[in-house]
């Protein structure tokens, strides 16, 4: 559950950031927010939330 709001915190700042330097328009924005909650519906969610925690695991190993 943490990992799943860090992520989408850290999307929503990057999504601000673009629209605020043009780079993104809120209609694409949308777009994409229609993506993410019609790919959560799919059979592949699992799959992605599966490759995204072990990314998250193997990225919070990581010792500099």
């Amino acid at each position: 559950m943490a990992i799943s709001i860090s992520v989408v915190l850290l999307f929503l700042i990057l999504a601000v950031i673009f629209m605020r330097n043009g780079g993104l328009k809120v209609s694409h924005a949308l777009v994409c927010a229609l993506l993410g909650f019609f790919l959560a519906g799919t059979n592949m969610a699992p799959t992605i939330h599966s490759g995204l925690t072990a990314t998250a695991d193997i990225v919070s190993s990581l010792h500099p």
